[in-house]
């Protein structure tokens, strides 16, 4: 079916309180622009947000010769509760607001007048999440139409059957009986062509009655797909005068307790990061710019897979994932029928689970990145019989949609056994109580339940003794029957366990669905010897808005007394803006994706001592220019995969150390000027040096577009850092900025910091450690101009639009 481009011309006005209307075009997230404040019933866990219900609508024209035509719109994500109406009649409902669902058309359409579109997105129902979730239409909307001869939408499904010789099987389906034309491009060359009849084939094992044409074709001297060589053909499938596109790789999947998990039979260790769906500054829009940005950035830190945490991920990050090289785990989500929060998806997942599968699937399929499905993450239900037969059988039923991927579900260990005696249990009881509390507390007395009560636990306890508790004998007992369920074990920080289960249970793959940082080398040096050790996805890859209670320690200069001031957990290893902190450089060593050393530093000026969460690993900073502290105490990591590191102040040896599970620690005196790291083998012998200097004294504000020419109506991503004539970094700036854009839109503006007085929507912001960002969409011609004031100055940038 040929497919358009929905998303323009659309009005957007808030239900729930007097607000003007708003021209919008899709993906449009509504929460992103609310007033955060403590009288949000979702509180930190949305970000302080406090939500509200909104109606998309817009006017469209179908001419009287597409009455013959199927017309279908699909809607790849709305949050939650989507009611879609077609000339005011109601056409559809769905509940989950992270999938992708279809709207049949035909029916309620007026030919060759003007058509009316209303969805209405409910997000007043608060709480309803445990992390940002945004509010509307935020992922793009497409309207599909067919002649009579057509091929359907997700029609096409391609998978390889064999590397020696290549081959792959491509199954068409269309709408009548007829000739179906396939062409395989290499680039631009043809490599295969054929064509065949569909017909109809009744299966036992479905009920799908569609003609389909199955054709085994054979790629000569195939390029195959994988992390480190994404090759990408193209399938072109003709039927009538319809014609549809799509993109694959030729690899293989396969998973034993022999050789772990191996694609094109090479085992793979999953290197992975748990990511949340918001694109930070820009909400909950889903936006080609920012999920290729994500991934590139977590490729360039050493990851090889994504976790897509808790909800199915969205077809433009799959698309990049794909072109990249980036595996993905994708989950379907985070409560089975027990709540977590009171107006949850429990509520409706036992009458949707089967739809919400079968489009995850049929989204996903095709794509060479997506090599393993999640059911859930932290579901306590693991741990009750009635869980367990529901684990099977949702493992079960997606191997019914797809066999030729594995399925996991992301258990907590520890929480298993902790629930199934009560603690930190979900009830509507206590979910009254914590309304109550919300409103005339500001949940200052809130007692948390479900995974909220883990996380708070690790943070008062510590990673360590979160760790320990999964060793104890319950925790297996309330885990067994479960994994026992699944393809591939799912172990949330139970890393302790790891060597004692796979002797316990010799046929279980064992996949640290949910780990601390602190772990990673730990988790690389027993997977190497194991190869059930699958992977291993740390908690968090990037940071996220919302679910601010397990977040690291904030220094008191940043941290804002008000509670609804927190924005985000602020704990992931890329920070929300897209920069690597310093625990991206630790992870990278850890798995050998670099040698080191590095460098970073506690903020010299900084005296406070802070006790950090199990989900951080340090508050350091790649930095050496912190003027006006000469002669105070610095605290120095190094990471590096080396037996020795030597630390140097302006030449000057200032101590040696042996290296510890890739990282150590000095205590040293601050001198402007450079400190140099110096990694040393076992023998000795010098493995590598890095050097940071202190920048000079003038400062300026450096404006860095990450691309410097863009497409009209693209996003430019723009760092805006403070630094010296030569682009030395001045981590202690602090100002307040102010940013405008000609022929072009400011669409996100921000700093990593967790503490946000507004939002991200807003036209000022404040530095953190000196830095901040602007994301603008340019304009249709000349050039976009980006402006940007503070206190003293004003600095223009100017990135060129490409006609």
């Amino acid at each position: 079916m040929e497919k358009r481009d929905f998303n323009e011309n659309w009005t957007c006005r808030c239900l729930t309180r007097e607000e003007p209307e708003k021209k919008v075009t899709l993906p449009h997230d509504a929460m992103r622009s609310e007033l955060r404040s403590e009288e949000s019933q979702g509180e930190g866990n949305i970000g302080w947000y406090i939500g509200g219900d909104y109606e998309y609508t817009k006017s469209f024209f179908v001419p009287a010769e597409d009455v013959d035509k199927k017309a279908v719109l699909e809607f790849e994500g709305v949050y939650h509760n989507a009611e879609v109406y077609i000339n005011e009649k109601k056409t559809a409902f769905r509940p989950y607001g992270y999938t992708n669902f279809y709207v049949e058309l035909n029916e309620f359409l007026q030919y060759g007048e003007e058509n009316t579109i209303r969805v209405i997105a409910r997000n007043a129902d608060q709480p309803n999440s445990r992390w940002y979730s945004g509010t509307g239409i935020y992922r793009p909307v497409n309207l599909y139409l067919g002649e009579k001869e057509h091929i359907p939408v997700n029609g096409i499904r391609i998978q390889t059957v064999s590397l020696e010789p290549a081959q792959i099987q491509v199954e068409v389906k269309t709408s009548i009986p007829g000739i179906v034309k396939v062409q395989i491009l290499d680039g631009e060359q043809i490599v295969v062509s054929r064509e065949k009849t569909s017909e109809k084939r009744i299966s036992s094992k479905s009920n799908d009655q569609e003609p389909k044409a199955v054709f085994l074709l054979e790629i000569p001297e195939a390029k195959l797909w994988s992390p480190d060589s994404p090759h990408l053909y193209t399938l072109n499938a003709a039927f009538g005068n319809d014609q549809v596109t799509e993109h694959f790789g030729v690899r293989t999947l396969h998973w034993n307790e022999q050789e772990g998990m191996t694609i094109n039979g090479k085992r793979v260790i999953l290197r992975g990061a748990c990511v949340h769906h918001d694109n930070g500054l820009l909400g909950a829009c889903t936006f080609p710019e920012a999920e290729e940005r994500k991934v590139r950035i977590l490729k360039e830190n050493g990851y090889n897979a994504i976790r897509s945490s808790h909800y199915p991920c969205s077809k433009a990050l799959l698309d990049a994932c794909d072109r990249q090289g980036m595996l993905m785990m994708d989950e379907y989500v985070d409560v089975w029928y027990i709540h977590k929060t009171k107006y949850d998806y429990a509520t409706d997942l036992k009458e949707w689970w089967k739809q919400d599968l079968k489009d995850m699937v049929e989204k996903d399929f095709n794509h060479p990145s997506v090599i393993m499905y999640s059911t859930g993450n932290e579901v306590a239900e693991t741990a009750q019989k009635k869980g367990i037969a529901f684990t099977r059988c949702m493992t079960e039923y997606l191997h019914s949609l797809d066999g030729t991927r594995p399925v996991t579900c992301g258990i907590n260990i520890f929480f298993n056994f902790l629930s199934s005696i009560g603690l930190g249990v979900y009830s509507d009881d206590k979910a009254e109580k914590i309304a109550e509390n919300a409103v005339k507390e500001a949940s200052k007395k809130k007692k948390p339940v479900g995974s909220e009560f883990y996380n708070t636990l690790a943070c008062l306890a510590g990673d360590y003794f979160m760790k320990m508790g999964a060793t104890l004998p319950p925790c297996d007992w309330k885990t067994k029957d479960a994994y026992a369920a699944m393809d591939i074990a799912g172990y949330n920080y139970g890393i302790f366990r790891y060597k004692h289960d796979l002797k316990k249970y010799p046929k279980r793959l064992i996949l640290g669905s949910e780990t601390f940082c602190k772990d990673a080398y730990d988790f690389w040096e027993i997977a190497k010897k194991n190869n059930r050790i699958i992977g291993d996805f740390v908690w968090a890859g990037w940071d996220y808005i919302g679910e601010t209670g397990d977040g690291a320690a904030e220094y008191s200069d940043y941290k804002v007394e008000e509670p609804h001031t927190r924005m985000t957990g602020n704990n992931g290893r890329i920070d929300l803006l897209g920069k690597p902190r310093a625990e991206a450089a630790y992870t990278r060593v850890a798995f050998e994706q670099a040698k080191g050393p590095f460098i970073a530093v506690k903020p010299v000026y900084q005296k406070e001592k802070l006790q950090l969460t199990g989900w951080a690993l340090t508050k350091a900073v790649e930095s050496w220019s912190w003027r006006g502290c000469d002669g105070e105490n610095a605290e120095v990591e190094v990471f590096a995969r080396a037996a020795e590191v030597e630390i140097q102040i302006n030449g000057k040896t200032v101590g040696r150390k042996k290296v510890k599970k890739c990282r150590t620690k000095f205590n040293v005196i601050y001198h402007d000027g450079e400190i140099t790291a110096i990694s040393y083998g076992e023998d000795g012998h010098e493995l590598g040096r890095q050097i940071l200097k202190t920048a000079e004294s003038d400062t300026m504000l450096s404006i860095r577009p990450e691309t410097k020419t863009a497409k009209q109506g693209e996003l430019v991503f723009i760092p805006l850092q403070y630094t010296d004539s030569q682009g030395k970094w001045k981590p202690m700036e602090k100002h307040e900025l102010k940013v405008s854009v000609e022929n072009g839109t400011l669409e996100g503006l921000g700093s990593a910091c967790a503490y946000v007085e507004g939002n991200y929507a807003q036209d000022t912001t404040k530095t953190y450690y000196g830095e901040a960002m602007a994301v603008i969409r340019v304009g249709k011609n000349g050039n976009a101009v980006i402006h940007v004031e503070d206190e003293k100055n004003t600095y223009s940038c100017t990135v060129m639009i490409q006609s």
